[in-house]
């Protein structure tokens, strides 16, 4: 199942910080919903551990996030895939443009796409593009209140 995802953030901080944010591994854990651990592997890839929890299924996700098209400070695409055992998988990726709107506010708007598959997929469609939602607009809500 596949869906895409678009939102956008106003973030109080220059586009420099906001950019040097997006980038932080440290920061990034702390603004991904349901987290636990993300550990930088090289300039560009880290491995993440996501504990969610989507209708009456929990899961622990083990996988990689990886950072492409840096474009700085004005953008980049962050992509990840976990497997989450019998529940199934998820990846997908966010395309993440940052403008500035004066020299202390940024306007970070994104385009995500998802795929999951397994018992999650199995949900209902509703169930998962609403989750999904939920969780794309906590993790920038959480990147904007970090950084601000």
């Amino acid at each position: 199942m596949s869906l895409v995802i678009e939102g956008e953030e106003r973030i109080a901080a220059p586009i420099g910080r906001v950019w040097e944010a997006i980038n932080d591994p440290e920061m990034l854990r702390s603004s991904i919903p349901g987290c636990t651990e993300l550990a930088k592997t090289s300039d560009d890839t880290m491995t993440a551990t996501v504990v969610l929890k989507i209708g009456p299924i929990k899961a622990t996700f083990a996988g990689q996030v990886t950072l492409s098209n840096l474009q700085p400070p004005s953008g980049l695409t962050i992509s990840g895939e976990g497997k989450g055992g019998i529940a199934g998988f998820a990846k997908g990726g966010a395309d993440v443009s940052l403008s500035e709107d004066g020299p202390d506010t940024t306007i970070l708007k994104y385009q995500a796409k998802a795929d999951v598959g397994g018992k999650i997929a199995q949900l209902g469609s509703r169930l998962i593009v609403s989750t999904s939602k939920k969780l794309a607009e906590q993790f920038f809500s959480n990147l904007s209140k970090a950084i601000s």
